[in-house]
């Protein structure tokens, strides 16, 4: 049997409209997103990256971009049977993507790792499921705000201020980690609107790899321009730079499709697991098991899930009903 005629290729609305697909697909993003926070803590260690000099972080966040976009283009073109390459009229809605997806994301994200616990990280960057419900309500108006997903927001945002309160009732706030961290979600969040909008114009593969490879030659630009270093210091540290580039390219390609053929609300509900998969693969990689076993890290945990599940799985029944009253 050839390759176009398998289902996934031949019907892909019909395929990544089932149930099933949706959730493993969007659980397996959670999942390799969740393996990142660790990973990118021990990669700073593998490349001797200094975590307080930004370029360095910049030029690493490059690296592992630009190559994730090649092996994205590789992979669209193999199946493509041709080299994949985005209409020159949309170059822009790359480009686009590319700045809150790529650029603006990870550089917040990685500073912010580089000066936040790998735990508290996943749970704040948990907040990029209600911003990006938020700005699908209200800048790109896919979706209707209700009181039901205002109650999903408080509950998740409860649980962000728990984990900054910490065990001695201390608030530990630094705009160089929880900050950046926080941003790294809210650009995630207008990211994944735009590719909702723009996968109608163009083939979501070919905005998923060039955005990945433009950013990531952006970001190398400005890393090498201010003085960033990388030093690899083994093989350990190659084979590290492949599976980051390779979860996102895997993670975001896929989510793209799921955004493409499903509601916004529909994906988003299954990433109550992201917060959850990076707080566990930091305590068990990173050894942080005490942060996580924590009162305070697990009652967070909660909130943040139970407010994502409030708002995707009752919000917009609660539209139903009331256009129904």
């Amino acid at each position: 049997m050839q390759y176009n005629n398998i289902v996934l290729i031949k019907e892909p609305e019909k395929f990544f409209t089932k149930t099933y697909v949706v959730c493993i697909g969007a659980i397996l993003c959670c999942i390799l997103w969740g393996s990142a926070f660790p990973c990118v803590k021990i990669g700073y260690k593998l490349f001797d990256i200094n975590t307080q000099n930004v370029p360095s972080l910049i030029l690493f966040a490059g690296t592992r971009f630009s190559l994730a976009g090649v092996l994205v283009i590789a992979f669209g073109s193999i199946i493509k049977r041709k080299f994949l390459l985005p209409k020159p009229r949309n170059l822009w809605r790359v480009g686009l993507i590319a700045v809150f997806q790529t650029i603006a994301q990870y550089t917040f994200f990685y500073i912010g790792l580089a000066n936040t616990a790998g735990v508290k990280a996943s749970v704040l960057n948990g907040l990029g499921v209600f911003f990006t419900i938020i700005i699908a309500c209200f800048i790109f108006r896919t979706e209707r705000f209700n009181l039901i997903k205002l109650l999903g927001c408080v509950l998740g945002f409860g649980g962000v201020i728990l984990i900054n309160i910490g065990g001695d009732f201390s608030f530990s706030f630094k705009f160089l980690g929880e900050g950046c961290v926080i941003l790294s979600g809210l650009s995630a969040a207008v990211a994944a609107g735009l590719v909702k909008i723009f996968s109608k114009y163009e083939d979501t593969t070919a905005l998923c790899g060039y955005q990945f490879f433009f950013g990531g030659i952006v970001l190398i630009i400005v890393g090498l321009s201010c003085g960033g270093k990388i030093h690899p210091t083994g093989v350990g540290s190659y084979f590290m730079l492949l599976y980051l580039a390779f979860l996102s390219a895997c993670a975001f390609t896929l989510q793209g499709f799921l955004l493409k053929y499903n509601p916004v609300s529909k994906v988003a509900v299954f990433k109550s697991t992201n917060p959850l998969f990076g707080a566990v693969f930091s305590a068990i990689i990173l050894g942080e098991s005490k942060q996580l076993l924590s009162y305070f890290t697990l009652i967070a945990l909660v909130l943040v899930c139970a407010g994502i599940f409030v708002i995707n799985k009752f919000g917009e029944k609660g539209l139903k009903k009331s256009n129904s009253g």
